[in-house]
């Protein structure tokens, strides 16, 4: 499969540049795998496809304020994206210009802040230890700055903004964006409905956002990010698959973190590390049975994972339709719903093949 096959054709102005308000005001694009309907609806309109003893999961990843301004020993300015954390005072970084940033360059972000860059990667990234007066993740509240993506331009008057309602945990350098349309009281309401809303975590680095540049789409490689799924998160999983209970993905993030645990049978294991997971068609997901999701850039890894929910055809003629219709895209934009297998008589439980 060739990444052109990922094309599609978008108007800048319907990149989104700012955020819905509230939150669950942005449109909802729903799809019906089994009956091939397309319906449009709000997105607090959600609770119209979720019914008691779904399992709806969520990535609990906290977005950190994970670009900074600097320079060098020689006055050249810097730009630096923190990707990974490595140790207490290290991290791997995108840098911009690499050129100024080899090996043992020394950075200086502001009087709190300073840097050296210690490694060069194959692939690029820098592995950079600060120096700070002070703990790290205080001293990074004041120096960084929200690590908005490039297509947007506008300002963000409230960094609250770029983090879901239910974000816990530092560690990422963006946003799992379909959970940015979340209230807390919707959140609320599609618990009283009796949906199960369970975490899991994957924090956004490198892997989700790095564009493709090879045409032979298996060739790509995934930049290595940092999961965890709890025993407490997999036992209400795999009880639900047992029973024949949908599992809902809140996001691409979701689906990569519970993909990669998964067996054979889609039940799934308690443990942690780093996954660098790549999903794309032909793949079938083991898990998942419903994805709610953002619009994705063209040619991205992102669609490649939705277009494994059903066909790459009938992805991007929804993506046509949503463009028809004027959908916000991208991360401050609307959001999609794919569901199938909604009729009881198609949702048969599963034999775990172990006690409970």
């Amino acid at each position: 499969m060739k990444t052109s096959d990922f094309w599609y054709d978008l108007p800048e102005e319907l990149i989104a540049q700012t955020p819905a308000e509230p939150r669950d005001a942005s449109r909802l694009l729903v799809y019906h795998r089994d009956t091939k309907c397309v319906e449009h609806r709000i997105f607090r309109d959600i609770t119209a496809y979720l019914k008691a003893g779904d399992v709806l999961v969520v990535n609990r990843t906290r977005v950190l304020p994970a670009r900074l301004y600097g320079h060098t020993m020689y006055g050249g300015k810097v730009e630096i994206l923190l990707l990974k954390r490595l140790g207490l005072e290290e991290w791997e970084a995108l840098v911009k210009p690499g050129k100024k940033c080899r090996e043992g360059t020394e950075l200086q972000i502001n009087e709190e802040l300073s840097a050296t860059v210690t490694a060069v990667t194959p692939t690029g990234e820098r592995h950079i230890r600060f120096s700070c007066k002070g703990t790290f993740e205080d001293v990074l509240s004041r120096a960084g700055s929200m690590p908005l993506p490039p297509y947007i331009h506008k300002k963000l008057e409230d960094p609250e903004r770029y983090q879901t309602v239910y974000s816990k945990e530092n560690g990422s350098a963006a946003a799992p964006t379909a959970g940015l349309h979340f209230t807390p009281e919707l959140l609320q309401k599609v618990k009283e409905m009796g949906v199960e809303v369970v975490e899991v975590l994957l924090h956004v680095g490198l892997g989700t956002f790095r564009p493709v540049k090879v045409e032979d789409v298996s060739a790509h490689v995934m930049h290595s990010e940092y999961y965890e799924v709890s025993e407490e998160a997999a036992a209400r999983i795999n009880l639900a698959k047992k029973e024949g209970r949908r599992i809902i993905c809140v996001g691409t993030t979701s689906v990569r973190t519970l993909e990669t645990v998964a067996d054979e049978r889609g039940f799934v294991k308690p443990q942690r590390g780093e996954t660098s997971i790549f999903l794309y068609p032909p793949y079938k997901m083991k898990c998942v049975d419903a994805l709610i999701t953002n619009f994705h850039l063209p040619e991205s890894t992102l669609l490649m994972l939705v277009s494994c929910l059903c066909s790459r055809e009938e992805v991007l003629d929804l993506y046509r339709i949503a463009v028809q219709e004027r959908y916000r895209f991208f991360s401050f934009g609307d959001a999609m719903l794919i569901v199938g297998r909604m009729n009881e008589d198609e949702k048969k439980p599963r034999d775990s093949g172990e006690n409970g």
